[in-house]
């Protein structure tokens, strides 16, 4: 288990030294930026390691398994649902969700609205933008967006937080700085467009392969999964 506990360790370290010296480049605070760990493929002893270095940012992108691992942890832990949410489980999915990332047409926010009003609940989104332009990936076009964005900013029993976006993946993390960008563009441009109570702080953008490039161009969140896990097996 030490040697476990300290392959995790070192991993998690260099990670939180790679967003602190992201940040000095760019000239951020290093606490604007949250590490998300992605757990989905990650064994529990893995995720508890991970609680006990005081990571309480965990993203999971299977409703069943977030759900699960949320009752057997502790409460105070933020749960970021990452993947594709289908519609039939909303209900169970914004139960334990702090935040959902993946919020990629009209009809899905309006069935979150909907049901988050039956239970009583304000659940906080982002919304996914697909700016890369990839048949396999989800999220509005940035003319879609733009097009229903008042539709989208005036559901009463959501909290839009922000947007989430996934550039391709290439071995050079430079390529995505465009797709980065534009992302933090468009938010600046949707929020000149809101009203007052509509207050964009988060961007969801960056995983374990280009995440420095993503703090630099304004990301607030990033999803780290590889990068934490690198010597397991």
């Amino acid at each position: 288990m030490e040697g476990l506990n300290g392959i995790i360790q070192n991993n998690y370290s260099k990670i939180q030294s790679r967003i602190k010296a992201a940040c000095l480049r760019c000239q951020r605070n290093s606490e604007s930026v949250t590490l998300v760990a992605v757990t989905k493929y990650a064994q529990m002893e893995w995720v508890k390691i991970l609680l006990e270095l005081g990571c309480t940012h965990l993203g999971e992108s299977r409703t069943q398994q977030l759900n699960e691992r949320a009752a057997m942890l502790p409460d105070d832990l933020h749960w970021h649902f990452i993947g594709p949410l289908q519609r039939n489980k909303v209900r169970r999915t914004i139960l334990n969700s702090s935040l959902i990332h993946s919020v990629d047409s009209l009809k899905l926010l309006s069935t979150i609205d909907r049901i988050a009003a039956e239970c009583g609940l304000q659940p906080h989104v982002l919304i996914e933008v697909n700016l890369a332009g990839e048949e396999n990936k989800k999220g509005f076009s940035k003319a879609d967006l733009l097009a229903n964005w008042a539709s989208i900013y005036t559901a009463s029993h959501v909290c839009i937080d922000g947007l989430m976006t996934m550039a391709p993946h290439h071995q050079d993390p430079e390529l995505a700085r465009p797709v980065f960008h534009e992302l933090s563009e468009l938010r600046s441009q949707l929020q000149a467009s809101s009203p007052a109570k509509i207050q964009l702080k988060e961007l969801s953008m960056g995983m374990s392969g280009d995440f420095e490039v993503a703090i630099e161009e304004g990301a607030t969140l990033v999803r780290i999964g590889s990068a934490l896990y690198e010597g397991l097996k």
